[in-house]
């Protein structure tokens, strides 16, 4: 009797602690429940200097933007505005900087008005390959000139993207020599548009929206936008001709995220890391799928569509280059900023070229057949 007593007494006193477990449990879980409808979702509004859903640059965008939501677990969600839904392409930096739109979408170059240096943070002509740049950017001291540079304007910059080599461009009639570019208007945006200045080209800087009907009806003689995938999207080879390469204007074009900085300051370390992580991702993304779909695209235009693709002349490559020399450093000269950016840029570039010279150039060169 006495140990049925015990065995009750026993069984009482688990099922009690079995109860006040139980109500431990549905309280922590109550407490947890509480602290996750404390966790808001924080709205950001991203602004492109894209067509929506262009190939490669939009596409890449929209990707850029979902990644975040989804790597926050929907903690910082992101709505992508193409070019004109809120503002136009070429005022991306003006609504990031004041914070009408918290993230922004673009290429450094077209921001050269605010300060001249930011088109070193885009592409050089006869510069650094997309490799080479990210290089300079994470290893050689560039991002911190980068954020130096775009520091007063209240915007942190991050690359978003990169085109990889592009080509030299869509041209109404062919281009043998220097003299041909007397008087030629040609969209292209810039350190590439101040080079054909120089050798006596009409530069116009257009948003990608506006250079089809330009070119169509005779507002441009030439254009360059990005390569075969993003070219043929446009539909460029219905209004021009002849299609050149190499783009030395643009060996590795960078695309970056502008970010204000009061936002991204107010943001949890950990969305904070989101953000850049999701930066390198779509960095290196873009890369990848343009080096993927150029050629293919390509060949569509040449065989489907009677593109003439041509090489533009050694000796005038060599004029483009000493123009490119001699106009760098006059950007540099009347410039504090962009002299110390044009120093890091060109020291990095000297020495990532030795080596290039003895291994990625060497072994293309070997690779090569005739």
């Amino acid at each position: 009797m006495r140990n049925l007593m015990g065995l009750g007494r026993l069984a009482f006193a688990g099922l009690l602690a079995v109860s006040l477990v139980a109500c431990g449990g549905s309280e922590k879980a109550e407490e947890t429940a509480k602290v996750e409808k404390k966790v808001e979702t924080i709205h950001w509004k991203m602004v492109t200097a894209w067509p929506k859903n262009f190939p490669g640059l939009g596409t890449g965008a929209e990707a850029f933007a979902k990644n975040i939501t989804k790597m926050s677990d929907g903690r910082l969600d992101i709505k992508v505005y193409s070019a004109g839904e809120l503002v136009p392409a070429l005022e991306v930096f003006d609504a990031v900087s004041r914070g009408t739109a918290q993230i922004g979408h673009s290429s450094a170059y077209y921001w050269k008005g605010k300060a001249p240096a930011v088109q070193f943070f885009s592409s050089v002509p006869f510069g650094m390959t997309a490799q080479e740049f990210n290089a300079w950017l994470e290893f050689g001291g560039g991002l911190e000139l980068w954020e130096e540079v775009y520091a007063p304007f209240n915007i942190i910059p991050m690359a978003a993207g990169n085109t990889g080599a592009q080509m030299g461009g869509w041209f109404n009639k062919e281009i043998n020599s220097l003299a041909d570019f007397q008087g030629l208007k040609m969209r292209m945006p810039g350190l590439g548009g101040e080079v054909l200045k120089k050798v006596g080209a009409v530069t116009v800087n257009l948003p990608g929206s506006e250079m089809f009907t330009a070119l169509q009806t005779g507002a441009l003689d030439a254009t360059e936008w990005v390569g075969p995938y993003n070219d043929l999207a446009f539909g460029l080879y219905k209004a021009a001709k002849y299609y050149y390469y190499p783009g030395w204007q643009e060996p590795g074009s960078a695309v970056e995220a502008l970010i204000n900085k009061d936002a991204f300051n107010a943001l949890p370390v950990d969305l904070q890391e989101i953000v850049r992580s999701a930066a390198a991702q779509a960095n290196l993304n873009m890369l990848n799928e343009l080096t993927a779909r150029n050629n293919a695209a390509l060949q569509t235009l040449v065989d489907e569509h009677n593109v003439t693709l041509k090489k533009f002349p050694k000796d005038l490559l060599e004029a483009l280059r000493v123009a490119s020399d001699e106009t760098l450093k006059e950007v540099a000269a009347n410039d504090a900023m962009s002299q110390k950016v044009y120093d890091s840029f060109t020291g990095f570039l000297h020495s990532v070229s030795e080596w290039h010279d003895i291994s990625e150039r060497a072994f293309i060169n070997a690779r090569a057949t005739d």
